[in-house]
């Protein structure tokens, strides 16, 4: 049994429900991890905002896909915007994008935000600040209530960006 699905199904039409290898299944199963396992991957730690002492990375790629880190609205000395939610919207996605565009990147490129707030009555504020760094189509987004983010911060927002295809 794998992840609830048995490897083996009964054959069909048989009196005594003999048992055989579902192929379809070890193909799916084999060939996904195949995948995963030469999947290209690299760590991204650098920039000015970037802390070497925290355990995580900025951001990370792998394959064509680059994950960025929850940002909150830190500047460059890691110090937190006053200011509230409008101020710290603006940097949260300054830190993004500037994250993206080392990468080769742009605002166009993400295709999946999360975002947590603090209170999410701000939720009009913020999306006045976000949408001023998109253009339509948005990318996909979740947003969720959170207590206790970094630093006493009234939002983070992670994102997934891809790499547009390379002609060949």
């Amino acid at each position: 049994m794998l992840a609830g699905f048995s490897l083996l199904k009964p054959s069909i039409g048989s009196e005594n429900r003999q048992k055989r290898p579902c192929r379809v299944v070890f193909f799916l199963v084999f060939s996904g991890l195949a995948s995963v396992s030469h999947a290209q991957t690299v760590f991204f730690n650098d920039g000015p905002d970037a802390d070497q002492s925290l355990p995580f990375s900025q951001a990370v790629r792998v394959n064509d896909l680059l994950f960025v880190s929850g940002q909150v609205g830190t500047d460059q000395s890691g110090a937190l915007v006053d200011g509230g939610i409008g101020p710290e919207s603006h940097q949260v996605m300054r830190n993004i994008r500037d994250i993206i565009h080392r990468r080769g990147l742009q605002m166009s490129d993400v295709v999946k935000c999360t975002v947590f707030l603090a209170d999410v009555a701000q939720w009009g504020d913020f999306n006045k600040v976000y949408t001023s760094y998109f253009s339509r189509p948005y990318p996909a987004r979740s947003a969720l209530g959170a207590n206790g983010l970094a630093l006493g911060a009234a939002l983070e927002v992670e994102c997934i960006a891809a790499y547009p295809p390379t002609s060949k």
